[in-house]
């Protein structure tokens, strides 16, 4: 019996892979209130998903998807926080507006090329703009790994991977060597 590669388990479960040009390009911003329709299918397409992927594998570190990754290419991500956190954070249109100059460097996995982890740098707090469904701009400030989580799911809302985030020279580590799945994300007090 052949084992069925982690990526090939997300392809098989609706998420676009590596490769695949929707996941470099920017996504189209909703225009709200008036596409408020179209970004609530696009929500539920991804809490859906987010669903689909939780009963097959565990995330300690809590998950994201954005709506490129499941072949829409608008301004949307879900982001459900570790279990110990409150519920799921919906972003429609987000960008960041500001960032801390401290950073850490840890490692991340991406449902769209999920045979590796990579070790990425990013700043410990991030502030966030985003539109509610009536038009609203909203500002958010996420720490940690919660900031971690949210700038990973903005930067697939930009056509970024988080390969172009890892340092120069650095590699992704095949997700057979990685040795830190089931836990947290560590942070010095």
């Amino acid at each position: 019996m052949t084992e069925v590669r982690p990526s090939e388990q997300m392809r098989n479960l609706g998420v676009v892979q590596h490769g695949a040009p929707i996941l470099t390009e920017p996504a189209h911003p909703f225009d709200l209130p008036d596409e408020r329709e179209a970004a609530e299918q696009t929500v539920d397409a991804l809490f859906a998903s987010m669903e689909r992927i939780a009963q097959v594998h565990p995330f300690a570190k809590g998950m994201g998807i954005a709506a490129p990754q499941i072949d829409i290419g608008r301004a949307a991500a879900v982001v459900q926080p570790p279990a110990e956190d409150a519920g799921a954070i919906v972003r429609l249109n987000p960008r960041v507006t500001d960032v801390s100059d401290d950073m850490d460097e840890q490692y991340e996995g991406c449902l769209s090329f999920f045979d590796v982890r990579g070790l990425v740098p990013r700043p410990l707090r991030i502030t966030v703009e985003t539109t509610t469904l009536d038009g609203t701009q909203v500002t958010t400030v996420y720490e940690r790994g919660l900031a971690r989580l949210v700038a990973h799911e903005i930067d697939h809302l930009d056509g970024l991977l988080y390969l172009s985030r890892m340092r120069p020279g650095g590699d992704p580590l095949p997700v057979e060597e990685y040795r830190q799945t089931g836990r947290s994300w560590a942070y010095r007090q």
